[in-house]
């Protein structure tokens, strides 16, 4: 009885440091693990959210590049730290939901060991072709590819990225082959469609919109559920026959499991409410600005780690 009485004094104890805790904090540093190296969307992203928090807090927030390993050295990092809300990460959409099925070794579970804070932004991707080989659309594209059967190819910024991934889930709709071309990263896979070496690949289009407005790559579908503002005359996938067809990369805040919900609660609002001169930041690299509270990112999160897990099982993709 005495054990009872004293686990029911524990209990009620924990719940009252809880909002404590979460009224405190922050009340020192706080650290963000970004998985990439400094520069690109992922970094921005953690750059403006510490921003933030440090302006709405008081308190200094450094920013901690890790990159390597396709996140998992970053993410691995943040799995293993205390979970009182001082050490937090930045992630993508790889990282998260993608990995996890990709690697079968990792040192930790993405969606078992990291609790999901924000959903900071998203940037979609876009299907993109040489203008030589004369397709405008979708069912073009596919006509095209269909009457070149093993010889269409397509430029793969690297074996289970969300752009090769995307590609063989398009394939898999669409009844048509890709031969894939690997590069070591977007830049060369989008110069190698450019000189016309390769037809297409997937981007997002913030670091090569010039190259869609001069006409030196031609933008035939935009795999989102609705138009883009700055990609408004480009229709989505859904509108030429492909519903559903939705691949891009979301870049989100995550802490530890076991972090308190009040802590989790108290950073998604101000990851929520950004100042109009961040969000402005943000925009400006075509990233589309998120509002979910903790726990509709958490759903979305379960949500998004079953439909990746069921197009790298289809596609057959698997990483060391």
């Amino acid at each position: 009885m005495k054990m009872i009485r004293a686990l029911a004094v524990c209990a009620a104890v924990m719940s009252c440091a809880a909002p404590a805790m979460a009224q405190n904090y922050p009340s020192h540093q706080i650290k963000i693990i970004v998985s990439t190296s400094a520069g690109g969307v992922t970094d921005l992203a953690a750059r403006i959210v510490g921003q933030e928090i440090s302006t709405k807090t008081g308190q200094n927030v450094v920013v901690e590049n890790r990159p390597g390993g396709s996140g998992n050295i970053a993410m691995d990092a943040l799995a293993k730290a205390d979970p009182d809300g001082y050490t937090l990460g930045v992630a993508n959409t790889g990282n998260i939901v993608i990995n996890p099925f990709l690697f079968k070794n990792l040192t930790y579970d993405p969606l078992k060991d990291l609790l999901p804070v924000a959903e900071i932004g998203t940037v979609p991707l876009f299907l993109v072709v040489n203008p030589q080989i004369g397709v405008k659309t979708v069912q073009q594209f596919v006509a095209y590819a269909k009457k070149n059967p093993d010889k269409f190819s397509y430029a793969s910024a690297g074996a289970g990225t969300t752009p090769d991934l995307a590609a063989h889930d398009f394939e898999n709709r669409a009844g048509i082959k890709f031969v894939f071309v690997p590069f070591r990263g977007t830049t060369p896979a989008v110069e190698a469609v450019l000189g016309g070496h390769v037809q297409a690949t997937f981007i997002s289009m913030g670091p090569h919109i010039d190259l869609f407005r001069t006409g030196r790559l031609i933008v035939i579908g935009q795999a989102t559920e609705k138009r883009v503002p700055y990609m408004a005359d480009v229709p989505t996938f859904a509108e030429q026959g492909y519903p559903g067809f939705e691949a891009g990369t979301w870049f989100s805040l995550f802490a530890p499991k076991g972090t308190p919900t009040a802590i989790v609660d108290k950073l998604n609002g101000i990851v929520r409410n950004l100042s109009p001169d961040l969000k402005k930041k943000l925009e400006a690299n075509f990233v589309d600005l998120s509002d979910k509270t903790a726990v509709q990112f958490q759903a979305q999160v379960k949500a998004d780690a079953a439909r990746w897990e069921k197009i790298v099982k289809e596609t057959g993709v698997s990483m060391k």
